[in-house]
């Protein structure tokens, strides 16, 4: 197992043994399996030194050179480090980097740039959206009016359907970026229709700000006005966001950049988490290394190739591929909401994703048709191309395994019952049990920190 004490040296095993004996647990899950959620990642040592740094203790209110409070000088210098980075990474003029994550940061794009009432088209969520696209149950569609746009039966965003929706409802703000998008985001074609209905284009990319960064997707920063991003996932940092404003942005508004961080604080929040900032900072310097671009290109290359293994052994994904991170399975040749039982299967088997809908999913939210993975934390552990096979034919094996044996029934009533008995059941699969000992002996050549321990 990794040496905890690079990590926290011996103060939480000597202070608090409950918690040191939980992170060892958790460090040994991630060690022993295959850590596959597209929104998840492995940081380096350097990310936790600074995210667990004195900078932990210090209050900030306000921005670099006007605090509302004493002794901030070294806060100020690490948040113009971590903003200069981003700036030149991203190629834009203004950044911030306060948000406490991804949802408060695209709240803070509302707050900039809407007033309560107005409308705003975004990806529906069944579709591969994001709750706070204009989400149904989200704040975005209760303090504003949310249209959703659809992909096309193919799995690709359904361009026309976009302009038609923007024509007619004259949204004040059109998002682009997903949760479950496996192709490149059309930037351009929906900054062409923006511009024609006098929108606000603001792109997402918390999924792949790493992928633009390394230069293995399209930079939305020729053609939107705002940019969001979450810190972690792709761009392999802590837990965070940013806010970045372009040149397209200014020239259409230049008083944006203002009204972003003034929507940030102290529209939405108080004092920012002064060692997240830390720790984005060095997140973004190790992403200025010249490896960093061979790391995003080698997440596109795993995803493409297993994406490759897990249909050569017939099971489906959505658009037959991917040009990102991410694949989603359909699981509709087996039926209907066998999500749940993929992902709880693969869970004991060692290999962690989630359960995703499908474009018209035939299920439910909660019990959707579809499973979700990603490469950007094993691709973190060295594996690649030639490791895909194992992991695919891993995955494969268990999706038919539960796939073939367990359905949920019609009558909603029985669902728990269905659930219960499966879960008893799965523990004892001898599938299952297979692919985990083959998992376990996997991840012993591919060790939790190798690549990162620098």
């Amino acid at each position: 197992m990794s040496n905890l004490k690079t990590f926290f040296g011996e103060s939480v095993k000597n202070t608090d043994h409950e918690v040191y004996s939980i992170i060892k647990k958790e460090m040994k899950r991630m060690e022993e399996g295959l850590e596959m959620i597209p929104s998840e990642n492995v940081v380096s040592f350097a990310v936790i030194n600074a995210l667990g740094s004195v900078f932990t203790n210090k209050y900030s209110e306000g921005y670099a050179g006007k605090r509302y409070y004493g002794g901030n000088e070294h806060v100020d210098e690490v948040e113009r480090l971590a903003i200069e980075r981003a700036k030149k990474l991203f190629g834009v003029p203004h950044a911030n980097v306060q948000p406490y994550s991804g949802s408060p940061a695209n709240m803070a794009v509302y707050f900039a740039v809407c007033k309560p009432g107005d409308t705003v088209l975004g990806m529906n969520l069944p579709d591969g959206g994001h709750l706070t696209h204009g989400w149904k149950v989200n704040f975005s569609a209760t303090f504003y009016k949310g249209v959703g746009y659809h992909v096309k039966p193919d799995g690709y965003i359904d361009i026309e359907e976009v302009r038609k929706l923007a024509l007619e409802h004259k949204p004040k703000l059109i998002w682009v970026g997903a949760t479950a998008y496996v192709r490149e985001f059309p930037f351009e074609e929906l900054s062409k229709i923006a511009d024609e209905v006098g929108a606000y284009l603001a792109a997402d990319i918390a999924h792949i700000s790493g992928l633009v960064i390394g230069g293995a997707h399209k930079s939305p920063a020729p053609f939107a006005h705002v940019i969001t991003t979450t810190t972690h996932k792709t761009l392999r940092g802590p837990r965070g966001a940013m806010i970045m404003v372009t040149k397209k942005g200014l020239e259409k508004d230049p008083e944006l950049a203002d009204k972003i961080d003034k929507a940030v604080f102290p529209g939405l929040q108080g004092g920012p988490h002064d060692h997240q900032t830390a720790a984005i900072a060095v997140a973004l310097g190790e992403a200025m290394k010249p490896e960093f671009t061979d790391y995003a290109h080698q997440i596109v290359k795993n995803s493409r190739a297993l994406g490759k293994a897990l249909m050569d052994r017939e099971i489906k994904i959505v658009t037959n591929g991917t040009d990102n991170h991410m694949i989603l399975i359909d699981l509709t040749a087996f039926g209907k909401g066998k999500g749940v039982f993929v992902q709880e299967a693969l869970d004991l088997a060692n290999i962690t994703l989630n359960k995703n809908t499908i474009p018209a999913d035939p299920g439910s939210a909660f019990y959707p048709s579809g499973v979700r993975l990603g490469t950007p934390a094993i691709t973190t552990r060295g594996l690649k191309e030639k490791e895909m096979e194992f992991v695919g034919d891993a995955i494969a094996r268990v999706i038919k395994e539960v796939c073939t044996k367990y359905s949920l029934p019609d009558d909603k009533a029985q669902i728990k019952e269905t659930l219960a008995k499966f879960r008893e059941e799965i523990k004892h699969n001898a599938v299952v049990h297979q692919v985990k000992k083959e998992v376990m002996e996997f991840c012993e050549g591919f060790p939790l920190y190798t690549k990162l321990d620098y």
